[in-house]
């Protein structure tokens, strides 16, 4: 797999039926290692690793209903109070992040309400700090880690 533009973190692999899995250590099975899981498992070990958020506080592709239709978040992070506080939309490196991706991502968050959104495809990586009363998002140079997010 691509080498992300995130730490790099030890997963464990397996190959089953010509595909290689890799072990989701939240929701403890594996999964089949897309260019996309690839992103979301670096992700997540960002989160707790480096950033310090408790893997209680996080869930992995989340089911909401928008519009009638069933969605899922790839990583949705709660506070300690069980609030949206963090929504992440990962990509695979070959998608290229557009507008369509922040759209997405805010559709999502009508619904969540959650205070920071984060989009990324391993390669590049964008924070946003909802602002609420002016319905928009600022954007950071970093999301906060978990101790001072409190």
């Amino acid at each position: 797999m691509q080498k992300l533009n995130l730490p790099t973190y030890h997963f464990k692999l397996k190959n089953s039926e010509n595909k290689t899995l890799i072990f989701d250590n939240l929701r403890k099975k594996y999964l089949v290692l897309t260019p996309e899981e690839w992103v979301r498992q670096h992700f997540v070990r960002f989160l707790v690793d480096d950033k310090d958020y408790p893997t209680s506080l996080i869930a992995i592709e989340k089911q909401l209903t928008i519009n009638n239709r069933t969605k899922r978040t790839d990583i949705l992070v709660f506070n300690n109070m069980g609030h949206h506080d963090i929504v992440v939309e990962c990509k695979a490196p070959s998608v290229k992040i557009t507008q369509d991706t922040f759209d997405q991502i805010a559709r999502y968050n009508l619904k969540l309400k959650a205070n920071f959104l984060i989009v990324t495809n391993g390669l590049e990586h964008y924070y946003c700090r909802m602002d609420f009363d002016n319905e928009t998002y600022i954007f950071l140079k970093e999301i906060p880690d978990y101790k001072s997010a409190l």
